[in-house]
Order: structure tokens, then C-alpha cells, then sequence
């Protein structure tokens, strides 16, 4: 950065002032590493990255006065993709490794050895509420309260705090609910809270900022692109012996949460498939781009990916159907997996047979094969995919959550717990489980909000757990109260809630309490390859059939049946939306949705008009959800399983049954050999790799002979 000019600014109508790193009263230095700025100083690492901001009185006035300051740069070479990264060793310190048996000597006593790589690129999270804070300064002691569009409270309370240079306990944060968040907004949203908090400290007044759809995709950072290269050694008859991957993924300029999502790509390189010996290596990539983030599955969807990658190829090579090598593969009940931790309560076999069953698969598949012969332009493929998802944060000191209950003499229960609300209906569950914990119904309860005010230190609703610990913490605070009621009710067995609540107050009976949960035992040491990272895994199975369009590469989602272990639902209706939901923003991921990026690192898919998420005509024409049955889960609260992220994955079972589909075609040209797909499947990928007389017509040009408008990060 060589120079900031904002005086043109200043003449624009209602402009109040500009603020920059100059004005920030306590630390200018922020993120979950601290390494990254709340106003970039000196330096600007991304295209995107905050330098100052512009207050007027609407948000039109303050838009023109923003675009009116002249900044002068001094151009350094930056470094964008995974492939640049590499070539210059900028990688992020803490290299992940996971080693379970003899690669070596497995690779020896296979019959068949397979290397290969996969793609997979990033995601935006186009939430449809983008970024959003109200700031309003209390004009005492420091004290501000900050409305905000968050997943994680207490880090927008900590990082604001130390933007102010304020303890934390003068600043609240309040969470009404969010329009949707899927990780996005778990650390992302803080690098705008914060900027709002120093604008509303300078001027003493309230100040709010919503971020334009196009500012959002810029600024905020998305799903981490990642690259694959695998080794995998195998029998005649499909069997896996032996494995050896590296994965590489693109972090983006600082740290945030990216070593959490390789941990957890590494300890999902398996999906659900039994492999004796494994070598995985996962390496986070420093680059000029936006710090990419948590979404949805957290690095577990790009893990399992890959792993669907080399099996499919593996099929392949044995010339055996894909189902019967995956089928042979799959774990049993009592398997330890590759991080030594042993598989209880296994219901993917199930899960596996009742979905073979209820999609009629051998049947279709006959359907497919004779519908292939008669059309030469038109190719269906269908396939049928396992997840296995572990549920816990990686982080063992994240597993812990809060509530905070009262009864007031009337009768109503206001509660409050740790986790916000962002659609996925987990007020309703916990209103539910306080219902059937205090034996009341559930109009007799309410919660208002999240604020770190009632409950402090709070998780980040994410990881799919904030059902289990929220719900036992509730659980727990409502005890506390019943154990209370306890005499009263004993002394008047035929009263209402009502008349207890009267006599408990009249008797000096405290009604309100405080529950806490942590998840008991889970941390795993990835150097000894020993503990237990998760406290249980959500299991699914999915099948899907796709026409594809060999000439122009356009696909349709013909039907796709689920079977997903939820434990004992504490709501179906929630917990089927779950499924569906994170299934077509599956299909985004896999087939659809493709971030593009100048060499420069500049993002040029800043709105849906380039950047093409999943509309009605993309969810399967027919669509099947079934919850599995009889499956109560011991490790949760009422018996329940986590839902938000584990079925996200099983969209790949569209990409392979698109992939499948292209081998249809290139045989009808010849071509039988193992390609390399990567994702997202879009239609330039499905035409090109459809070889037949029209794409030997227009052969790539030379990579080096010209500069590219976009590259692969």
C-alpha cells in the first residue's frame, strides 16, 4: 500500500468520516491465529482484503463516498493457486500426518497398484443474508452491544473487545437468528463486526453495515479447494490393501480455521471403507486469496472425495461392478478405523441394503444399460454411495455448551442456551426438549435469542453438534429445576404446573438455572495416532440416476433415493429438511457451482449470475428420504443423531453416476481406459470428457503458449 486518499470522499452528501487502521483504539491485530488485520496496514494480501471504511448517513451516500477513495498500490507478485503454492513451498506451519500399518509392505502383497490425482474446487456459501452488524455505543465505560449475523458469538465478543481495547465483559453480543450460515459466518463475520465496532467507538454513534452480495463473495472466503494425489493398492477382486494420499488445500492469506478442516479431511480419507494400511499427509497452502473457511462437512466432503475417486478407478481396473467393490470394502460392526477408533452401534450395512432395496437398483440398472445401447447422444448412469461422518469439533475444548433457564410466576419457561439459530431449526429442538424434560408443552416456552450475556464462552453453533451439547445443557438446567419442584409437587401430586410454580415461588424457591454439557472423552493425538476424535458417526446411503446430454454436456437429476441414520429423530420434519437441503447444496458443490479467478487472484464470479447455485430444475426429479429405523443412539441427547453436515456428502453419488454416464459414451467412441474427472462436473467438464470426432476438432491450446482469463486455485 503506498497511499490512502479519501478527501474526495469527503465532498460526497451525508459523509461523516473515514476510518482506517489509524483509528482503532486497542488492537489492530485480529483472527483466530492472529494474523490478520482489522484494517490492512502496509500491506494488502488478497484482493479483497479491508482497508478502511466510510460512514454517511444512508447507505447510498456512504456507497458513493467509499467508491470515491483512491488508493495507490505497488503491485507484488502474488501467489494463487494450490499448483503455485507448491512450486514455492508457501504453506502454512503444522503439517498433519496419519499412519496405520505397512504401506510398504501392503503395496507389495497387492496385485494391482493405481496413482492418480483429483480436483476439487471451492464453494461460495451464499447465505441469502450476507454479512450484517449494528453497532451502538452505550457512551459508557467502553460499553457497546452488537447486533449480529453470527455463528460464533463469543469470538465476535472476544475479537470486537480487543478492537476496542476493552474487556470483554463491556461489550454483548446479540444473535436474533441469521438467514442462513453453513460456516460461513462461524469466524468470517467478525472481520466486518469489528470494523463496525471501531466506526461506532469513533463517532459515538450507531453504526450499521450490510455487505452487498458482491462485497460478500469477495471479502468473506468460501470452501477450501483441494488437490488429491493418491497410491492405492489393491486385489483381484477389489479388495484395498494399501493406501498413501497427500492432500493439498487452498487456506487462503491466514490460518482462520483451515488446519481444522484438514484434520478433518484426514481423518475422513477413508469414507467408510476398511483399509489395512494407510499413509495420509495433509498440507494447508498460504495463497493471495481470501482466507477460505468452515463450510458444511469441514473438509470431511473433499476427504471422502477422493477416496470415491480411487475406489470408483479401482472398480474400474478390476472390471467388477462399482457396488460389489464398495459393498466389499465397507467396514463391519467392531472395525477400527484408520485412527484407531473403534466403530460402534455400525449401521451403514443397513443403511446400504435397505437403500439397494428401496431404489431397486439391479432392476434400473438393467433399465440403464438397455437405454444406453438404443441412444448414442443420451447416456443415464446411476450409482449408489456410503458416508460415514464423525460428530464432534475436532477441537477437544469446543465440545461444551451452556443454557440458562427461568420460570416466571405465570408458568411461561423463557430459555436460552449457546447455539444461534440460522434455519436449521435448533430453537425448535431445544424448545422441545425442555418441553419433554419439564413436562410442559411446548407453547409455554420461548427463546428470545443467543447473547453472550446470559450464556458465556459459547461454542460456535457448528459441527453439527450443537443439537447434542445444547440439548444436554438444556436438559440439565431443567433438572436442576425439577429436583426443586420435587417436594412442592410431592405435597400437592394433583396441582398444575401452574399452582406449583405459584407455591415454589410463595416458598422462596429459586426458578431459574444454569445447565452445562461437555461431550465426555473425545481427543485424539495425531502423532502417536491414538484417542478418540469423535464421540459417534452419522451414517447414510445414497443412489443416484442422471441422464447426461453428451453433446452439450447439460445433465438432469432423474431420482436419487437416501437412507440416513438420524438415531431417533427428535423431529423428522427438521431432520429430513436437513438431508434434502444439504444434498442439493451437494449437487452445487459437485456439479455446478465454480468459483473463477483471474492470475492475479482477482474473483470474477461475484453474484449468481456467474456463479450458478442449485435452482428447483436441479433437485432430482424424483426424490426419496428415509430415516433408518430402531436405531437409538446411546451418545446423545434422547437418543438422537446429528443431522447438519453428514448428508451433505452423499451428492457425490450424482458426480459418480454423471462419471459413469461419460464412460457409457466413451465407449461408444472406443475408449474404455480409467479418465480423470474433477469437480464440479459442470457441462464444459461432462463434454470434453464425452471424447468423440467433434472434440478432436478443437484440440487445448499449449498451457504456457497464453495467458489464461481464469485459473484453478
Amino acid at each position: 500500500l503506498s497511499s490512502v486518499d479519501a478527501s474526495e470522499a469527503q465532498s460526497v452528501p451525508g459523509f461523516v468520516c473515514f476510518v482506517s487502521a489509524e483509528d482503532v483504539p486497542g488492537s489492530n491485530i485480529t483472527g483466530i491465529a492472529n494474523d490478520e488485520t482489522v484494517f490492512a496496514k502496509d500491506v494488502v494480501t488478497c484482493v479483497g482484503h479491508i482497508i478502511g471504511a466510510v460512514l454517511a448517513d444512508t447507505q447510498e451516500h456512504s456507497r458513493r463516498a467509499a467508491k470515491a477513495v483512491k488508493i495507490k498500490y505497488e503491485e507484488l507478485k502474488p501467489i494463487v493457486t494450490i499448483q503455485e503454492a507448491i512450486e514455492k513451498q508457501s504453506f502454512f506451519k503444522g503439517l498433519k500426518r496419519i499412519n496405520k500399518g505397512d504401506v510398504k509392505k501392503g503395496f507389495e502383497e497387492s496385485d494391482h497398484i493405481l496413482e492418480g490425482e483429483m480436483y476439487l474446487g471451492g464453494q461460495e456459501h451464499f447465505y441469502l443474508e450476507t454479512h450484517c452488524t449494528l453497532a451502538v455505543p452505550k457512551g459508557e465505560d467502553g460499553e457497546m452491544e452488537l447486533f449480529v449475523s453470527t455463528q460464533n458469538p463469543m469470538k465476535t465478543q472476544e475479537f470486537a473487545a480487543n478492537a476496542l481495547g476493552v474487556p470483554s465483559n463491556r461489550v454483548v453480543v446479540r444473535v436474533k437468528r441469521m438467514g442462513g450460515g453453513f460456516g460461513g459466518k462461524e469466524t468470517r463475520s467478525t472481520i466486518l463486526t469489528s470494523v463496525v465496532a471501531v466506526a461506532a467507538f469513533k463517532t459515538g454513534r450507531a453504526v450499521r453495515c450490510m455487505l452487498d452480495r458482491d462485497e460478500d463473495m469477495l471479502i468473506s472466503g468460501g470452501r477450501h479447494p483441494f488437490l488429491g494425489r493418491y497410491k492405492v493398492g489393491f486385489m483381484k477382486n477389489g479388495k484395498v490393501k494399501s493406501l498413501e494420499v497427500s492432500y493439498y488445500c487452498n487456506g487462503g492469506n491466514s490460518v482462520d480455521l483451515s488446519h481444522g478442516v484438514m484434520d478433518r479431511a484426514l481423518l475422513h480419507l477413508d469414507n467408510s471403507y476398511n483399509i489395512p494400511n494407510v499413509s495420509g499427509v495433509g498440507i494447508v497452502c498460504k495463497t493471495n486469496l481470501p482466507s477460505n473457511t468452515a463450510f458444511r462437512g469441514f473438509g470431511g466432503p473433499q476427504g471422502m472425495m477422493i477416496a470415491e475417486c480411487w475406489i470408483s478407478d479401482l472398480a474400474r481396473k478390476c472390471g467388477l461392478p462399482p457396488e460389489e467393490v464398495r459393498k466389499l470394502n465397507l467396514y463391519h460392526e467392531g472395525d477400527t478405523t484408520h485412527f484407531n477408533q473403534k466403530l460402534e452401534g455400525f449401521t451403514l450395512r443397513r443403511c446400504w441394503d435397505e437403500c439397494l432395496s428401496s431404489s431397486s437398483y439391479h432392476a434400473r440398472k438393467k433399465l440403464i444399460e438397455e437405454f444406453n445401447k438404443q441412444n448414442r447422444w443420451k447416456k443415464r448412469g446411476m450409482c449408489i454411495i456410503p458416508t460415514k461422518f464423525g460428530i464432534s469439533f475436532t477441537v477437544p475444548f469446543l465440545n461444551q455448551a451452556g443454557a440458562l433457564v427461568h420460570v416466571y410466576t405465570d408458568g411461561s419457561v423463557l430459555l436460552t442456551h449457546g447455539g444461534t439459530e440460522m434455519g436449521q431449526g435448533l430453537h425448535t429442538k431445544m424448545i422441545q426438549v425442555a418441553s419433554r424434560s419439564l413436562g410442559v408443552p411446548t407453547s409455554k416456552i420461548y427463546i428470545s435469542e443467543t447473547s453472550t450475556n446470559t450464556v458465556p464462552n459459547t461454542s460456535p453453533t457448528a459441527a453439527s453438534v450443537s443439537a447434542d451439547i445444547n440439548g444436554m445443557a438444556v436438559h440439565n438446567a431443567c433438572q436442576t429445576i425439577l429436583k426443586r419442584l420435587e417436594p412442592i409437587k410431592q405435597a400437592n401430586p394433583k396441582g398444575s404446573w401452574e399452582d406449583w410454580i405459584k407455591t415454589a415461588y410463595e416458598s422462596c424457591v429459586s426458578l431459574s438455572a444454569t445447565g452445562f454439557y461437555r461431550i465426555p472423552d473425545v481427543g485424539y493425538n495425531f502423532e502417536k495416532n491414538e484417542g478418540k476424535p469423535f464421540s459417534y458417526f452419522s451414517y447414510g446411503v445414497a443412489c443416484s440416476e442422471v441422464e447426461i446430454d453428451c453433446l452439450t454436456g447439460d445433465h438432469k437429476n432423474i431420482r436419487t433415493d437416501i437412507v440416513m441414520d438420524v438415531g431417533t429423530s427428535l423431529n423428522p420434519a427438521i431432520d429430513i429438511g436437513q438431508i434434502e437441503g444439504a444434498f442439493v447444496q451437494g449437487i452445487g458443490l459437485f456439479t455446478m457451482e465454480e468459483l473463477r479467478y483471474s492470475p492475479e487472484g482477482n474473483l470474477y464470479t461475484r453474484g449468481p449470475g456467474m456463479y450458478k447455485i442449485p435452482a428447483f430444475g436441479d433437485i432430482p426429479t424424483e426424490f426419496y428420504v428415509s430415516l433408518l429405523r430402531d436405531c437409538p443412539n446411546s451418545k446423545a441427547v434422547y437418543s438422537s443423531k446429528a443431522v447438519g453436515e453428514p448428508p451433505l456428502f452423499l451428492s457425490a453419488s450424482v458426480f459418480y453416476a454423471i462419471k459413469d454416464a461419460i464412460y457409457s459414451a466413451r465407449k461408444d467412441s472406443g475408449l474404455t481406459e480409467v479418465f480423470r474427472l474433477d469437480s464440479p462436473a459442470t457441462p464444459e467438464r461432462i463434454r470434453n470428457a464425452c471424447v468423440d470426432i467433434f472434440t478432436k476438432m478443437c484440440p487445448s491450446a499449449e498451457p504456457g503458449t497464453f495467458k489464461p482469463w481464469c485459473v484453478r486455485v
